[in-house]
């Protein structure tokens, strides 16, 4: 277990606006350079690399070089799950005043529909996946970890996905949405389900965004492996033929 001074070095490293501004910028998986990152905090470069260094030293980004230049991005799929946590939590203790319809997650309807969540997928999309991958016995979700069924192995396969290695990280497991506040699916069949369906273009990345889209033949896809509509509200979309 972590020891109160870690925990307090963690705290104090996200505790600056730019750097927070720059970790979810990383949020899609994408590594940038410092320059970029700068931009995105709004800040000065000179600025920039020492809040990059504090961030480096509490092990929360991790820098790569190519040739001349240096990239960073978040230094494991924990610190994704850890920003996502603190979106959902900073949205909670800020509700709107009384009488005010309550809106969870990002402001874009595109980011709360669908979006990446560092290596695997967010947003109302991934949690009618996983609801249904439940449903139809596919997977067993609890609160901290999660399990594949014979099922669910033959189910992958059709989609073309071979069953993810489970050492070296976190095979299966929920993950708190930050606009559904329901769990979306995580761990490294998480994020290979999310390589897949950009590999068969069920869904493509929205340049600049963490956005995705589906595309048409994705919405197919999803209709025949998932039985999820467009036309169906998420996450509680019909879903045909579940147990």
């Amino acid at each position: 277990m972590a020891s109160t001074a870690a925990l307090a070095e963690t705290a104090a490293a996200l505790g600056d606006p730019a750097r927070l501004g720059m970790l979810a910028a990383l949020m899609d998986g994408r590594a940038l350079t410092a320059g970029e990152l700068a931009r995105v905090a709004g800040v000065a470069p000179s600025t920039a690399s020492g809040h990059l260094a504090r961030l480096l030293e509490a092990g929360l980004l991790a820098q790569e070089r190519q040739g001349r230049h240096r990239y960073h991005r978040l230094a494991s799929p924990e610190v994704a799950r850890v920003l996502e946590g603190l979106m959902a939590l900073s949205a909670a203790q800020h509700r709107p005043s009384a009488g005010s319809p309550p809106r969870t997650g990002p402001r874009e309807a595109a980011l709360r529909e669908a979006r990446t969540c560092y290596d695997h997928l967010a947003g109302r999309l991934a949690v009618g996946m996983a609801d249904s991958m439940v449903a139809r016995g596919h997977l067993r979700l609890g609160e901290d970890g999660g399990a594949l069924t014979g099922s669910g192995e033959i189910f992958l396969a059709s989609l073309g996905i071979a069953v993810p290695g489970r050492a070296g990280r976190p095979f299966c497991r929920p993950c708190l949405d930050w606009s559904e506040r329901r769990p979306h699916l995580a761990g490294s069949l998480g994020a290979a389900l999310c390589r897949r369906l950009v590999e068969m273009n069920w869904v493509r990345r929205v340049p600049g965004s963490r956005a995705v889209e589906v595309t048409p033949p994705g919405w197919l896809g999803l209709r025949e492996g998932f039985g999820l509509d467009r036309a169906a509200p998420y996450p509680s979309a019909r879903i045909s033929g579940a147990r």
